[in-house]
């Protein structure tokens, strides 16, 4: 049994693998003064609420993001698991070739997406976006070359930044709206935030297709907690939610 974790800007995504099938899916915020006690915890109280016993885990992978938490989670791993977790970092084998100016500088969840979307989609170019804190694009060829992407503001994050930085507008719920046209101030936030991100990454990846893709195109593929809100709208041909976990879960076989 395997333990996945994904630490993010806003939650620590966590799932248990028995071989390759997922069979449980969590989350807890990623509060900053987080100590390993209370997440040691909390991992062994929701896999026993859940009918899984915290001494069956075999092994734990983990990537992160938040390099505030990464003592914690480490630390949590091996009080309350006995377990040194094997973390997505540079000597770690991904099979992915990182051609960009500065590896070290691609974020650890977008290292373990291309992990995954390649085993699931072998001898393809591909595009992936991920819908979370922040949402990202990544093009990855068919030879399991990471090629580089673009990052833009996640739904919330655009919202709340509208309410933070004028007076007059507030938070929002994010939804996908009815129409366009907004009749209401909040509606006039929804449809903004909405179609601005639908049609920002619509012109990326038709500039990808332009430049980087151009004699076949690519799988275009979504992951993340929002991708739900745009299955609609022709934009990606295959939803994978727990893409980074199951990125997580092969690098861990590779590194065996």
């Amino acid at each position: 049994m395997i333990l996945c974790l994904d630490i993010g800007n806003t939650h620590i995504y966590a799932g248990i693998f028995i071989d390759d099938e997922i069979k449980l899916r969590f989350r807890y915020p990623s509060v900053q003064t987080c100590t390993s006690d209370v997440l040691g915890l909390f991992l062994r109280d929701v896999l026993r609420e859940n009918g899984f016993h915290p001494d069956d885990v075999d092994a734990i992978s983990l990537c992160s993001v938040v390099p505030s938490l990464d003592y914690s989670v480490n630390s949590a791993c091996r009080k309350y698991f006995n377990l040194t977790p094997l973390e997505l970092k540079p000597g770690i084998k991904t099979g992915i070739n990182l051609e960009v100016k500065n590896p070290l500088e691609v974020g650890a969840d977008r290292i373990a997406n291309a992990v995954a979307a390649v085993n699931h989609f072998p001898h393809k170019n591909i595009i992936v976006i991920d819908f979370g804190t922040a949402t990202t694009i990544c093009a990855i060829n068919k030879d399991k070359a990471y090629l580089g992407g673009a990052i833009m503001p996640g739904l919330k994050v655009s919202m709340e930044s509208l309410a933070s930085s004028a007076a007059k507008l507030s938070t929002v719920d994010i939804v996908e709206p009815e129409h366009a046209l907004g009749k209401s101030t909040q509606a006039n936030i929804q449809a903004g935030i909405y179609y601005g991100q639908l049609g920002g990454i619509k012109a990326i990846i038709a500039r990808l297709q332009e430049t980087t893709f151009t004699k076949e195109p690519p799988v275009i593929l979504a992951t993340g907690g929002y991708a739900h809100l745009f299955a609609g709208k022709k934009l990606f041909s295959v939803s994978i939610p727990d893409l980074v976990l199951h990125g997580l879960r092969l690098i861990w076989e590779k590194n065996q």
